[in-house]
């Protein structure tokens, strides 16, 4: 087994284990704390089935059932299909999952902590995920900023990135935006939080996923989300994940920004995510 930082700022890499090496306490334990205190860990080339995936995230956590249900894997309703491939001419799983950066559900009250991802079919050419470090986006902004959003919180909200489903149709822009508001409220969150491990500052919220900051003017939450945007997103900072067969990643959602890129024509792509709440048990 080695194990190694991906980059200074985000992410440590575990290569040369198996399912029973991380069936060893002492392993998954190496496994669990990469994932505290590197935000996001890789084990290369993990071959596992679903039912073992979903064990290995019950170690982390509890892991629960993906909300929309005709996503779900048909086994298991603790995996999400991610997949933009089609059999009998219907689609394997939810295509275009992600492709924007944000921190996991933060739209939500209690966003659950872990995210899970098992690459099944994966190109190696296209379909790649970003990730950023939300403490170290935290620890770049410029001081005065850091004063400005001391102690604020914003708003966050879904409906930016609400899909469009068949019982939407009809509906006008402004109904469809009153139903998402409806069904989504908005959940106010701190801008500015901790990092139980470390004990690190970090930002939550990106813009995709937030309506204003409580507080800031309309020219003060643009200035402030062209900022945040260029930290997350600077080349330097991120970590491009370039998928090969059974990779598992796992992350923080609260601290790990992420982004799924395009994938080129006439490839297919099938990951299996799970969310996983905490329960108190870890480490197991």
């Amino acid at each position: 087994m080695q194990i190694k930082d991906i980059t200074p700022f985000i992410g440590a890499e575990m290569t040369g284990v198996d399912y029973e090496d991380l069936q060893r306490p002492e392993v998954f334990r190496q496994l669990a704390e990469l994932v505290h205190r590197r935000e996001l860990a890789v084990v290369r080339g993990l071959d596992i089935t679903p039912r073992q995936q979903i064990e290995l995230a019950s170690r982390l956590g509890r892991p629960v059932p993906f909300l929309m249900a005709k996503y779900r894997h048909p086994e298991h309703e603790e995996i999400m299909i991610s997949s933009n491939a089609m059999k009998a001419n219907r689609p394997v799983g939810v295509a275009r999952v992600g492709n924007f950066w944000h921190q996991d559900s933060s739209y939500v009250k209690d966003p659950a902590p872990y995210t899970m991802l098992h690459g099944i079919d994966v190109p190696s050419t296209s379909g790649h995920t970003l990730y950023a470090s939300a403490l170290d986006v935290y620890d770049r902004l410029p001081q005065e900023w850091k004063e400005k959003i001391a102690g604020r919180t914003a708003l966050h909200t879904v409906s930016k990135r609400q899909r469009i489903s068949p019982e939407h149709v009809g509906l006008s822009i402004a109904e469809l935006k009153a139903l998402v508001e409806l069904e989504y409220p908005m959940t106010e969150h701190p801008l500015v939080r901790q990092d139980p491990t470390s004990g690190r500052s970090y930002l939550y919220g990106a813009p995709e996923y937030m309506d204003s900051v409580v507080g800031f003017d309309a020219n003060e939450n643009a200035e402030f989300f062209a900022l945040i945007d260029r930290l997350i997103q600077d080349p330097d900072r991120v970590y491009t994940h370039r998928w090969t067969t059974n990779d598992l990643v796992v992350w923080k959602t609260a601290t790990t920004y992420h982004a799924a890129t395009a994938i080129e024509p006439g490839v297919t792509r099938t990951v299996h995510r799970v969310s996983i709440e905490e329960d108190g048990q870890w480490p197991a």
